[in-house]
């Protein structure tokens, strides 16, 4: 590595930008390896020589010399500049094995994948990388480094909170492995998380839980658990079909049960008024099934 390089500095081209150099830099920025105020956008060879990192540009992939180009011959990987960089954070043990793959998998591959050519958006949908695309002015138009910069924030704050969801996942998944360990029909947490990929994931496809039951905005939601979680629209036991759909004093005559809200014309959701009477909708229903 040479010694001439600024310190925290990254250099990426300039011109029109995608998701991949632009993630790159967030990615670097956010494990506080450069600062956003050396971020220098060129495709000077001598100007990109004097920056610590290099991403999307210089014809050169090594770690070692913190250069992370994938337009090159000699390069056959799968990834963009964003997938490089990750690669580089997991390689240097910024993150965790975890971590990588989460946020692989919900973001960088996605860059990855289009910005290499081998995924296009449908008509009608749109993704991370074509918001990112918008952000460039518009044909005719100066570039400006100022768009860019308006594109690193969209993408700082969105892997922020990424990050920020991991580690809720992950402290979720604790307490839905110490409810499932009880092996009941229902699991009961005391505060809204995010229950179902964790259980799925925690091998919830073989266990005996048929519904969850959680507060929520002072009410209390008692929710069939699917099948799989490619089946998540469908219950593994249903509520009475004679509930479908009716809230409130509908729904208490039906069903017998004061402090009755709401229940899905699904069959999958209900909501009451209190832990006690939601505990009642369970108990009716396990009965109903014969499973109590």
């Amino acid at each position: 590595m040479g010694n001439m390089r600024i310190p925290r500095s990254v250099g990426t081209h300039d011109g029109s930008f995608h998701a991949d150099e632009v993630t790159a830099c967030a990615l670097l920025i956010l494990f506080d390896l450069v600062d956003e105020g050396k971020i220098i956008r060129t495709r000077n060879p001598e100007k990109l020589a004097e920056c610590e990192y290099v991403c999307d540009v210089g014809g050169i992939y090594s770690l070692e010399e913190k250069r992370f180009d994938h337009h090159q011959v000699s390069y056959e990987g799968p990834w963009s500049s964003a997938g490089m960089i990750l690669n580089y954070l997991k390689e240097q043990r910024l993150m965790s094995l975890e971590e990588y793959h989460f946020l692989n998998q919900t973001l960088i591959h996605g860059v990855d994948e289009q910005d290499n050519g081998r995924f296009f958006s449908k008509e009608g949908f749109c993704s991370f990388s074509d918001i990112i695309k918008i952000y460039n002015p518009e044909e005719g138009k100066n570039s400006s480094d100022a768009d860019f910069f308006f594109a690193l924030k969209f993408t700082m704050d969105l892997l922020k909170r990424l990050r920020s969801k991991f580690r809720y996942d992950r402290m979720c998944r604790d307490v839905v492995r110490s409810a499932m360990e009880k092996d009941e029909f229902c699991l009961f947490f005391d505060r809204p998380l995010a229950w179902q990929e964790n259980f799925f994931f925690l091998g919830g496809e073989q266990h005996t839980a048929a519904f969850v039951c959680f507060p929520a905005c002072d009410q209390w939601i008692l929710r069939g658990i699917p099948p799989t979680l490619d089946r998540r629209m469908e219950v593994r036991v249903p509520f009475p079909e004679s509930w479908a759909g009716l809230l409130g004093k509908d729904l208490e005559e039906v069903s017998g049960i004061p402090g009755a809200i709401f229940c899905h014309k699904g069959l999958f959701l209900s909501v009451w008024d209190s832990k006690e009477h939601c505990r009642r909708a369970l108990q009716l229903v396990l009965e109903n099934r014969g499973l109590v």
